[in-house]
């Protein structure tokens, strides 16, 4: 899936987003939003630490990862760097933390 059928699939859900990148192997310290986050990846790898609550989860292309506003992450770009879209919303739209791998959204 490339990404403006990406981009297409969040604007369906009624999300406006975003893009971004990095350069190979960027790191971004532990921090949490005020709001609602849903990242995307589009291209490139990046994993997303979760210290307070779990395992690291690590996003490839077309995979998703939902974090409600206040959840502790960091992050570390992969070798080949990272094209994201990012859509934010208001803080209790999302339920939970969550990882959905590409094909599965």
């Amino acid at each position: 899936m490339g990404p403006t059928d990406l981009d297409t699939r969040l604007r369906s859900e009624g999300l406006r987003s975003d893009r971004w990148s990095n350069g190979s192997n960027a790191r971004y310290a532990a921090h949490a939003h005020p709001y609602d986050k849903v990242i995307v990846c589009v291209a490139g790898a990046i994993v997303f630490g979760l210290p307070d609550d779990r395992a690291p989860i690590g996003l490839g292309a077309g995979d998703r990862l939902e974090l409600p506003a206040g959840t502790t992450h960091d992050a570390l770009v992969g070798d080949e760097g990272v094209t994201c879209l990012e859509a934010h919303l208001p803080a209790g739209r999302l339920a939970s933390l969550r990882h959905r791998p590409t094909g599965s959204w």
